[in-house]
């Protein structure tokens, strides 16, 4: 199969439904050969099954493509460093890594327990590190070795993590790290010739489809604002060899949309030249923020 992605391999975690499903589809049609990940577990994370995963890879070798199933559990490091094995031992390189494996459990914040907080921070930070780190490993020996690398980190945020999101507060944390994760690597990584971006995506899933429910019926145009199919393009993309010269910025997308996000920088400043009392602090702090640009809203607020 032809098109922008010819020859790459790719891991896409996370890949048995939804928006990673889609990624894997749409990699394998622009002819990458695809490991599809996925647990197989519940919208909270519980339970797992193969099955979502293996009918992902016989939709890509129906339509003449390349594809092998995994199951590992993204946040397990020895899982993870098996998940990249298997790209290598199946296709004999890795290119490309989409992380996109996570589930919510959602909860106002005082309600939030100690075991939700971690399960949720678990799964997508570190199932976002774990795999990154194992594939880092093998892109910069490839690169000390004197190899061309010309690899792809794409990660997954949120606009919860952008701007917060009532209800989700492990969650939004978790997706806010990964953006900040996220430009961190494409500045260490530019050496071994490895970009990162992320992406914040909008799309009807089953972890979305209460919030887009409005939107179930295809409009009579056929074209679906919130199908999860519509964010694949940009991932794609952003995994082709066309990007190299894009690392260290997260999009946002949805339906026909896109967007960079412009993320913290610093803002208005005074300077006193000297340590401030705090009696000094509230009409400093009323100064700057009369020349600061108004936060964004919280999601749900």
């Amino acid at each position: 199969m032809d098109g922008i992605c010819e020859g790459r391999v790719v891991i896409v975690t996370g890949a048995g439904r939804g928006i990673g499903r889609e990624h894997a589809l749409e990699f394998a049609r622009q002819g990458a050969k695809v490991v599809v990940n996925d647990l197989g577990a519940e919208l909270d994370g519980s339970g797992g099954s193969s099955g979502p995963a293996g009918e992902v890879v016989e939709e890509i070798r129906a339509m003449g493509g390349q594809a092998v199933a995994n199951g590992a559990d993204v946040a397990d490091w020895e899982q993870s460093g098996a998940l990249v094995k298997t790209a290598l031992d199946s296709f004999g390189r890795l290119d490309v890594v989409v992380n996109n494996a996570g589930f919510l459990r959602d909860r106002m914040f005082v309600s939030t327990s100690e075991d939700e907080w971690d399960a949720v921070i678990r799964v997508h930070m570190k199932g976002h590190f774990c795999t990154s780190r194992h594939a880092c490993s093998y892109w910069r020996a490839q690169s000390k070795a004197g190899e061309q690398v010309d690899a792809r980190i794409i990660n997954t945020s949120s606009g919860a993590g952008l701007q917060g999101s009532v209800g989700q507060a492990a969650y939004s944390a978790a997706k806010a790290g990964i953006a900040a994760l996220t430009l961190v690597q494409a500045v260490e990584l530019r050496r071994y010739g490895v970009t990162a971006n992320a992406i914040a995506p909008a799309a009807r899933t089953r972890m979305t489809e209460a919030v887009f429910a409005e939107t179930m019926a295809k409009p009579e145009s056929g074209f679906d604002e919130m199908g999860p199919d519509n964010i694949a393009p940009l991932v794609v993309w952003l995994g082709s060899t066309e990007s190299r010269e894009i690392s260290g910025r997260v999009f946002e997308v949805a339906g026909g949309r896109l967007s960079i996000a412009d993320g913290w920088r610093q803002g208005p400043e005074i300077d006193k030249g000297a340590r401030w009392d705090a009696a000094e602090i509230g009409e400093a702090v009323t100064g700057l923020l009369e020349r600061a640009m108004e936060p964004q809203k919280v999601y749900g607020s």
